[in-house]
């Protein structure tokens, strides 16, 4: 992972931890779900993941936890969050309470079959390794499990000013790996049909941002992870690139699968880790 990613992913979220602090709780969740999904995003796949009162969803790749928290308050899922970023799941746990593991996507500490729903919202195009990563995601999930994805695809054939580290699937490719990986797509849909969050929430999330500039403005670090957003915003804006919500069912297993050990946080982490 460059430096970039890791200032994105990492240091901004404990930046985002800082300014919550100082500016009050109601901000934690619109903040957390900067950069990963609106609320009607969010209900879009809870309804497709069939995510209700005590689900065990897995956030893989989850950052900040704003996703997974609005699982919990808004349909009372119990979520478990993986991120190998140790500062994004600081910041999950004590914004949220959230149960939260340091991990790579590709080597999940998660029992093999563990969970019946599984978020991964904006990763898959984080890593050319999505084989690898679909493959893990599919292991951990249970047959006939709900798979809730959120990726930026590639939509044209150049894309110039990419930001470091990604690589956006086209559709068609995506879906190839899916079905490698033993999914089945049920449902998608362009985020650019979705409605937009509410102007109070909107508002939120910029405060914090707004409050992380202005405390880490000068840091060169900050100009990195403002460069990274700045080229993925750009490629949405002319259309090279697009977001879209897929929702994919596990198929029956037809190979063996292996359980994966790993440490957890949590006593509902450890019932998944087992």
């Amino acid at each position: 992972m460059t430096d970039a990613m890791e200032a994105e992913f990492d240091l901004v979220a404990e930046w985002t931890l800082q300014a919550v602090r100082e500016l009050g709780d109601e901000h934690a969740l619109p903040a957390a779900c900067q950069g990963s999904a609106s609320p009607v995003a969010l209900d879009w796949l809870a309804d497709a993941c069939r995510v209700t009162e005590g689900t065990r969803l897995l956030d893989v790749g989850g950052g900040t936890g704003g996703p997974a928290a609005y699982a919990v308050r808004r349909f009372g899922a119990r979520p478990v969050l993986v991120d190998p970023m140790p500062g994004a799941c600081r910041a999950a746990r004590e914004l949220f309470g959230l149960p939260v593991v340091v991990g790579a996507g590709e080597a999940l500490p998660i029992a093999t079959g563990a969970v019946s729903a599984l978020w991964c919202l904006g990763v898959l195009c984080t890593t050319p390794r999505r084989p690898a990563l679909l493959a893990e995601l599919r292991r951990v999930l249970a047959d006939d499990g709900d798979l809730g994805l959120l990726v930026f695809e590639r939509q044209a054939a150049r894309l110039g000013d990419t930001p470091e580290g990604n690589d956006f699937p086209t559709a068609a490719e995506l879906d190839r790996q899916l079905d490698a990986a033993g999914f089945v797509v049920v449902d998608r849909v362009s985020c650019d049909e979705l409605t937009a969050a509410p102007e109070s929430w909107s508002e939120r999330a910029d405060r914090v941002q707004a409050a992380v500039a202005a405390a880490h403005g000068s840091d060169p670090r900050f100009h990195a992870a403002q460069d990274q957003q700045r080229r993925i915003a750009d490629l949405l804006a002319e259309g090279k690139v697009g977001g879209e919500l897929v929702h994919a069912r596990a198929s029956e297993r037809s190979t063996p699968t292996r359980r994966a050990a790993g440490a957890s946080s949590g006593d509902h982490c450890a019932t998944l880790c087992r």
